[in-house]
């Protein structure tokens, strides 16, 4: 487990300050095993951490297990171990931006990968296997009241298009939508897994966070270059803005999307 200080969130947070600011057909719908509830697990990684590899092989193993699940996974890759030497291609400073949010809001004194927060509340080494596999056995069984709903996807050149439908909008509740990238492999040339090749599944390639204000909206995001439709999924959840638990998800395959005339 590598740890990023109190000292060095305060930065991280500056330096992310500073680099910021046709008819669809339905979508196909996300089989589930009649569970409940949900359960989003996002894993905060980096190909610069050389604790990482092992949360990513479980992270594969737990998406393999649970296709048929209403379990959501997304590898957020961090930027602040970059300065190490290898800079991951996947990393975004937004992501690191989103791990200082939930340091905050779980009142944790430091961030560190990798780390698993399961539904927005609950947080863990994410190598712990059995407290990762409790913890989605406890969340599948916690039902929800919130609902939400994805159609009229469409894909364009460069950019993804869809809508989504609530059942109502919560004080102080978000839309957050990722553009996922099933699976990617990298060749480590330097840094703490200098050598190495690493597998990676459910990487976030594009993220956005809307205030809700209506029961239903359009969101638009961009799509990377160089990667098929079929390697690619949105996964979208409702999440309180000020706790961070998150109310409900799904997810929709972009082969269901229609492309635009």
């Amino acid at each position: 487990m590598k740890i990023l200080t109190s000292f060095f969130i305060a930065g991280s947070i500056a330096l992310i300050a500073l680099s910021v600011k046709s008819k669809p057909r339905p979508a196909v719908p996300v089989q589930s095993d009649h569970s409940p509830g949900f359960a989003v697990i996002e894993l905060f990684t980096s190909e610069g951490c050389s604790s990482c590899p092992p949360a990513d092989e479980l992270l594969a193993k737990i998406q393999q297990e649970n296709k048929n699940k209403p379990v959501y996974i997304l590898a957020f890759h961090v930027d602040y171990w970059n300065r190490l030497g290898w800079t991951d291609i996947f990393s975004n400073p937004l992501y690191s931006k989103r791990q200082n949010d939930y340091a905050e809001q779980l009142n944790l004194h430091s961030i560190y990968t990798p780390q698993a927060i399961v539904n927005g509340q609950m947080e863990f080494v994410g190598s712990e296997e059995r407290t990762l596999r409790t913890a989605i056995t406890k969340q599948l069984q916690t039902s929800s009241s919130e609902q939400l709903r994805l159609k009229g996807i469409t894909v364009h050149s460069k950019q993804v298009s869809l809508r989504y439908l609530t059942k109502d909008v919560q004080e102080k509740e978000s839309l957050v939508v990722a553009l996922v990238q099933k699976s990617a492999v990298s060749h480590v040339k330097r840094g703490e897994n200098s050598g190495r090749t690493l597998s990676h599944v459910q990487i976030v390639r594009a993220l956005e966070t809307i205030a809700l204000q209506s029961t239903n909206g359009n969101v638009v995001l961009n799509l990377p270059e160089g990667i098929e439709l079929k390697n690619l999924e949105i996964i979208a959840f409702l999440q309180q803005r000020n706790s961070g638990k998150i109310t409900a998800a799904t997810k929709m395959e972009l082969l269901s999307a229609n492309p635009a005339q």
